[in-house]
């Protein structure tokens, strides 16, 4: 067993006391949820800074699908962190998110085998660097909206029915879920279209143009376009329950298209 086999695991094992901390009978925002949250945060963060900038072999900046996993979990956790402590009952969503994460970093795990191009330290200047760091807080952003759009989901999918589960009655309510979502798609379109005018930036820099349009960028474009939709829906028509969970997800797809579709296409396809 390779030592990055083994670290990785370190890493993933760390989300599960967040798992199955909210399962207890009597689950609330205590100590015991609060350690098992900063556990999380610390074990996926130090890894995924390791996995990202630890490349001996290139001397450069990991930028395979596997690193860009593990930062994505990473943020998604300190982000997670945050909005539990600022915004109430947010934390109540860690029966999905902590879940999620270790899936994720399951699967970076499963694609650490792949080629791992790297990013030459010297060609990061300050617009790729902020670009990158951008687009991260972003797709993190948007990944707890789509969970709290999911957990809305559940929660009136259950109520319809009238058979909530054990699961659903950890969650927070319809209202509180979408309350959430709206929010962090808000703060999420804002950082993306931070994140186009970085981009924009960065390649007008590096070529001498404003736009490419390539793949990521359309779909950038797209998920930015969406996200916008739905918050004016939202604001003039009330849009919300399954119809608004739907477009979330759907924003959400084009996101991870864009960022983790390009290390996917360099990882396999140009490996």
């Amino acid at each position: 067993m390779s030592q990055s086999f083994l670290y990785s695991l370190i890493a993933i094992f760390t989300l599960l006391p967040a798992a199955l901390v909210v399962h207890r009978p009597e689950a609330k925002d205590d100590h015991a949820h609060w350690a098992a949250i900063v556990l999380g945060v610390m074990g996926t963060g130090i890894w995924a800074l390791a996995q990202a900038s630890g490349a001996p072999a290139s001397g450069g900046w990991q930028a395979g699908l596997s690193a860009a996993l593990w930062v994505t979990v990473a943020v998604t956790m300190a982000l997670y962190a945050m909005l539990s402590w600022s915004v109430k009952e947010a934390w109540r969503l860690t029966p999905l998110v902590a879940p999620y994460m270790m899936a994720i970093g399951f699967l970076a795990l499963i694609w650490s085998n792949a080629a791992h191009p790297g990013l030459q330290t010297e060609a990061l200047d300050g617009w790729i660097i902020l670009h990158i760091g951008v687009s991260v807080v972003t797709y993190g952003l948007v990944t707890i909206a789509a969970v709290a759009a999911l957990a809305a989901f559940m929660q009136e999918r259950a109520l319809k029915s009238k058979r909530p589960t054990k699961l659903t009655h950890k969650l927070p309510s319809v209202a509180d879920c979408e309350f959430l979502t709206v929010r962090l798609l808000g703060w999420g379109e804002a950082i993306l279209g931070l994140g186009l005018v970085t981009g924009m930036a960065a390649e007008y820099q590096a070529i001498g143009k404003l736009l490419t349009f390539d793949h990521k960028t359309v779909l950038s474009i797209l998920a930015f376009g969406v996200i916008g939709a739905l918050l004016y829906a939202h604001h003039k028509t009330g849009m919300r329950g399954r119809k608004a969970a739907r477009i979330v997800l759907l924003a959400y797809l084009l996101l991870t298209l864009g960022y983790l579709g390009v290390k996917v296409a360099t990882d396999v396809f140009l490996a």
